[in-house]
């Protein structure tokens, strides 16, 4: 290395200044001395605070280690991680420097920094045995070239703006990469994993293959017995309903009184109903139906349905213009979610008319998890309420657990009250999709609060959430992007979810989940 090279020398002066730049330095000191005194009167400090203040809130106040170009610390006997942060800060202002030598039309200066900049970029990626004395020349070379690059270039004004503009163009990078991340997590969390439409696949031939008579689920004398516990499950994901159900006998004191009621479509009937077959829920009964065969969910009687199935509906959700680019793809690919455009998130409104014998029922949805005895849920008094909510200082509430009150739905005309709003939003000027909007106003002032303790939500998106909390919670809520089936659930709560799927089911062991 060159004598004094220092982890400064290239934006210092060398040491054998001449007596016209000894009186410039000079010069240039009496006027930061002005400057200082200028500053010394109480407005300015008060001004300098607060601009202070308000800087230190936008940056990051981690104090910058031995390897920052700012200071002359550098030493031969530094680490090989602390070169290589070295040599970054280098990249850093040969940028800035090159852009300048272009700008100023020294294009000899800016090919040279162009080259040891092709240079150092591989010496950054090498891995050879030999590479450390290579980084450490190049570093010496950079340094040289960068202390020929500030004599010549060196203007603050002009260096500013260029670092400005970098860091513009980085925030701008980092802006494009956080939103092409955005759009790939959506489409990974709305597509369904190969090894679950693999166990999808094969429970439907088993099915198909299964002989009539062999079809039904036993104790049918429960599904309209109103002194039973009865559970609402509306999903098109097999091994997601059986987490559900499994977690829900398993703490259940007596599971012969917990009746589930599984609604799904035709495409997935046939491997739901082959799934519970093989699978019964110890003593719990279990049903499945397809919403297809309710005759009278039409679109003369749904207005969803029947906006559902129009040409500008779907043109809205499908159409391909929305997905043209990352940007408009990520912020719009919550259109094209296929749960939206499907009837079985929707189904939610029609409780009372798909069980007309029940007086009570427990809404569940397919990403949650029981931990405890939801038995007391059925003898709490919802006080005239349709159902509850789970935080009384918020107006909102979650669906992904619900105990419904229908004899109070009925004579609050539930139903009808979606479908008045649904009908206002037919052109989707009230809300762009989902039904939580919807349900939002249409339960409006008759929900009852329980107690947080029965329903935890955010584990398909928080990562900080207390493990004590978690535990002590009688259903946790995979509610966002994170579920714990796909290979982008959160690894530390994926263990509440996964001891009640049985990965040594042939089914589930031949399809390969979670490998």
């Amino acid at each position: 290395m060159v004598p004094r090279f220092g982890h400064g020398t290239w934006i210092g002066k060398a040491f054998n200044d001449t007596p016209e730049m000894l009186h410039e330095r000079s010069l240039r000191q009496e006027k930061r001395l002005e400057r200082a005194n200028e500053l010394m009167n109480d407005d300015s400090l008060q001004k300098l605070e607060t601009a202070a203040m308000a800087r230190s809130r936008s940056v990051d106040s981690a104090p910058l280690g031995n390897y920052t170009i700012w200071k002359n610390e550098y030493r031969r006997g530094k680490s090989f991680e602390d070169m290589l942060r070295l040599m970054q800060d280098q990249i850093i202002m040969a940028r800035v420097y090159s852009g300048l030598a272009k700008f100023t039309n020294n294009l000899a200066l800016h090919q040279e920094i162009e080259t040891q900049l092709m240079k150092l970029a591989w010496e950054e990626e090498s891995t050879d045995i030999d590479q450390e004395q290579r980084v450490l020349d190049s570093i010496r070379d950079m340094g040289q070239i960068l202390a020929r690059a500030h004599e010549q270039l060196y203007e603050c004004k002009l260096v500013t703006n260029k670092l400005r503009a970098m860091l513009q163009t980085v925030e701008d990078e980092l802006e494009n990469e956080q939103t092409y991340i955005t759009f790939l997590t959506q489409l990974a969390s709305k597509a369904l994993p190969d090894a679950i439409h693999c166990l999808t696949m094969r429970l439907n031939l088993e099915y198909h293959l299964l002989p009539l008579p062999m079809r039904n689920f036993p104790r049918r004398e429960n599904l309209e017995n109103p002194k039973l516990y009865h559970y609402a499950l509306f999903s098109d994901n097999v091994l997601a309903a059986s987490v559900v159900v499994n977690s829900t006998v398993m703490n259940a004191q007596d599971p012969s009184r917990h009746v589930f009621h599984l609604v799904t479509d035709k495409l997935n009937f046939g491997a739901m109903s082959m799934w519970f077959l093989l699978n019964p829920p110890g003593e719990a009964t279990i049903h499945v139906q397809r919403f297809e065969d309710f005759t009278w969910l039409n679109s003369s009687y749904s207005p969803v349905l029947s906006q559902l199935e129009s040409a500008a509906m779907k043109k809205f959700y499908f159409k391909t213009a929305r997905s043209e680019s990352v940007e408009s793809g990520s912020e719009n690919l919550k259109y094209r979610y296929p749960k939206y455009m499907s009837m079985l998130n929707h189904l939610r409104f029609y409780i009372p008319r798909i069980f007309p014998k029940l007086e009570k029922i427990l809404f569940v949805d397919d990403d949650v998890v029981v931990q405890k005895d939801l038995t007391p849920l059925w003898s709490i008094d919802l006080k005239g309420k349709v159902n509850e909510n789970f935080d009384p200082k918020f107006c909102g509430w979650a669906y992904g657990m619900n105990i419904f009150d229908l004899k109070e739905w009925k004579k609050n005309n539930i139903t009808e009250t979606y479908h008045f709003w649904q009908n206002l939003n037919e052109n989707r000027t009230l809300w762009k999709l989902g039904t939580l909007p919807p349900g939002l106003i249409t339960f409006y002032n008759l929900t009852q609060p329980l107690q947080r303790k029965w329903h935890l939500l955010g584990l398909g998106y928080d990562k900080g959430i207390d493990v004590k909390k978690i535990e002590r919670s009688a259903v946790i809520h995979y509610n966002g992007h994170m579920k714990p089936w796909t290979e982008m659930g959160i690894s530390k709560y994926q263990p509440y979810w996964t001891k009640y799927t049985n990965f040594d089911h042939p089914y589930i062991f031949t399809c390969r989940l979670f490998e």
